[in-house]
């Protein structure tokens, strides 16, 4: 048997008095009267609650139905961004994790995420059938390496980001990874067909 008390997630906790706290802190409670504070004839001229603070809740944005929120919220913020809408498999796959899973959670981001690679996927894949696919050797800035010791600059340095170096690749090209799997396996089905 084990003779250590057990954890307390929230001890409870003596809180000193106001008394306590000034003799043991030189200064402190310095601004409890409203006299001493040079703020209180502003705050004392807004009009609101007795804090002072005022607030009212702008109208709200027109569309908000069916928009993503936020489970811990009730309803959307009175103005948001529609400059890209939700579409498709990517957009299908962000608003399960606004509808499923709060924002402490890590599926919540982990989807967030895949949905965001989904997009750059399909982007790559319609840019390409549109005649603009992505110029892969250029846009990585292998070609400007070239005849500044690559190869050097990497391996006998102190560089703290050489393990990525073979994952990044992929990281990047993976929808041309994918795409390039996929032509392969239609290749292959096709082949059988034919031969049957």
């Amino acid at each position: 048997m084990s003779d250590h008390t057990p954890y307390i997630a929230d001890p409870p906790r003596r809180v000193p008095s106001a008394e306590e706290l000034r003799a043991r802190i030189p200064g402190w409670g310095s601004d409890l009267d409203l006299a001493d504070r040079p703020s209180v004839p502003k705050l004392s001229r807004s009009a609101g609650s007795a804090t002072g603070a005022h607030w009212e809740v702008p109208s709200q944005q027109p569309g908000a139905s069916g928009r993503e929120r936020s489970i811990e919220h009730a309803h959307v913020t009175p103005v948001f961004g529609t400059a890209q809408p939700l579409r498709g498999v990517p957009g299908a796959v962000r608003r399960l994790a606004y509808a499923r899973f709060s924002e402490g959670r890590l599926a919540h981001w982990m989807l967030l995420v895949v949905g965001d690679r989904l997009d750059v996927g399909v982007h790559r894949v319609t840019d390409a059938l549109h005649g603009r696919p992505d110029r892969v050797i250029r846009e990585t800035g292998v070609r400007a390496e070239r005849g500044k010791h690559p190869v050097a600059s990497r391996l006998g340095s102190s560089r703290r980001d050489w393990r990525h170096q073979l994952l990044d690749p992929v990281v990047a090209n993976w929808g041309w990874l994918a795409a390039l799997g996929a032509v392969v396996l239609v290749v292959r089905r096709v082949r059988r067909v034919r031969r049957r």
